[in-house]
Parts: structure tokens; sequence; C-alpha cells
């Protein structure tokens, strides 16, 4: 029974490895996401600009 904690601990560091991962990952994708429609409203912004000179 000198296993049970060592595979529990084990099984707890691949889970919260694998969701710190994913978290990571899913706030730098929403990073990404946010800067690319931020310049996309600024080319639209210029381009209306540009059409009402």
């Amino acid at each position: 029974m000198d296993w049970v904690p060592i595979v529990f601990i084990t099984f707890k560091v691949l889970v919260f490895g694998t969701c710190m991962f994913y978290a990571i990952k899913w706030h730098h994708d929403q990073g990404k996401k946010a800067k690319e429609e931020a310049s996309k409203r600024q080319g639209l912004t210029e381009q209306t600009q540009e059409a009402s000179e």
C-alpha cells in the first residue's frame, strides 16, 4: 500500500501540468486573437478615413 500515494501524486502532477499547459495556451491564443481583431479594426478605420477624403 506504499505505492498508492506515489500513484496519486504522480496522477495529480500530470493533471495539474496538463491543465496549466492548456490554461497558458488558451490565454496566449486569446491575446493573439484580440491583437488581430484590434489590427483589423485599425485597418477598417484607416480605410474609412481614406474613403472620406
